[in-house]
Formats: C-alpha cells, structure tokens, sequence
C-alpha cells in the first residue's frame, strides 16, 4: 500500500492534506516541520512526500536536498505544496527534480492528478 510523507509547519495543513489522502486510501504520515521530517525519514522511507517550501529554520528545498543525498531516499517522488505561486519558486523545484508542484490551496483533484502522475494511482 502507498504510504506519504506530508510536511509542513502549519499543522492545520498538514492535518488537511493527511485527511484528503485518506479518502484516495493512501495513508499518511503527519511531519510538523522540516527537522521533524527528517526525522522521519530516517526511520522509514515513503513512497511519496508532500513538501511545504517555506518553513521557518530549515525549509522544505533543504528537507529535498537531505533526500537526493540519500540513497535510500533518492527515488522517493517529491510534490511540493506551497503557497508561492511565482515561476521562479516553479523553476527551483523543478531544477531539483520535484514530480508536481500544487498551489495552496490544494485541491483533491490536483492530489490525485499529482499522484496519478507518477504511478501511485
């Protein structure tokens, strides 16, 4: 079964996107903040991650950095969720390989469009 990892500082967000991935049966872990997936990843690897960008302290392109350094982690797809609609924050995602990239706020339609994108549905 596919598992995600779902990151971000805001814990209504994380809690929101967790709840939507329930109804697709895809269970979720919740991650309250970067260190705190970290954390996470290094006890388990999931099939996926939803990765805020803008958190305070370490962000989410460090959190994608830790996870291309790892060869554990390194095919993991990431779909970044934020709420940074600029091209430039598009392109530096995709410069560092991200499967999707959704603007908040997310729509089930784009969660399932995102996983559908890279075989998860």
């Amino acid at each position: 079964m596919t598992q995600a990892l779902v990151v971000d500082d805001i814990r209504q967000m994380v809690d929101s996107l967790c709840q939507m991935l329930a109804l697709l049966n895809v269970p979720a872990i919740p991650a309250y903040g970067a260190r705190a997936a970290i954390e996470i990843l290094n006890e388990c690897t999931p099939d996926v991650v939803f990765m805020d960008l803008n958190m305070p302290g370490l962000g989410g392109m460090d959190v994608i950095r830790y996870m291309q350094r790892e060869p554990r982690l390194a095919a993991v797809p990431v779909i970044v969720v934020t709420s940074d609609d600029q091209p430039v924050t598009a392109q530096r995602a995709k410069a560092l390989g991200v499967a999707a990239l959704l603007v908040k706020p997310v729509q089930m339609d784009g969660i399932e469009s995102a996983l559908k994108k890279i075989g998860l549905l």
